[in-house]
């Protein structure tokens, strides 16, 4: 079991940055890939980065080069680096721990959710 619990989300003027922090507990974050996921009003979750366990990273495309995914395995702690905020960034971003073991056995957890509202 992992825990995880996102903070620093907040409100924020277009142009404007903020980085996000997921703390996990329970178990390392080295074993898992982690991600960021954002879930606007009357949309679907989707997947804004990951940071895969072999040290890849990969964003979706209405946010790369704006955003920055980093993990800090000692502080079991996984960032998500936000600049240049617009206001279609506004959504409650979720932190998600995933790994598939030997058996294809699927783990997912996710935190509780940040607020980040991108607004003049």
């Amino acid at each position: 079991q992992v825990q995880l619990v996102e903070s620093g989300g907040g409100l924020v003027g277009p142009g404007g940055s903020l980085r996000l922090s997921c703390a996990a507990s329970g178990r390392t974050i080295s074993i898992y890939a982690m991600g960021w996921y954002r879930q606007a009003p009357g949309k679907q979750r989707e997947l804004v980065a990951v940071f895969t366990r072999g040290g890849f990273t990969n964003y979706a495309d209405s946010v790369r080069g704006r955003f920055t995914i980093s993990r800090d395995n000692a502080k079991n702690t996984v960032y998500l680096q936000m600049n240049s905020l617009k206001p279609e960034d506004t959504a409650v971003y979720y932190c998600n721990a995933h790994r598939v073991d030997v058996a294809n056995e699927v783990y997912d957890y996710w935190g509780q959710g940040t607020q980040v509202t991108v607004s003049s």
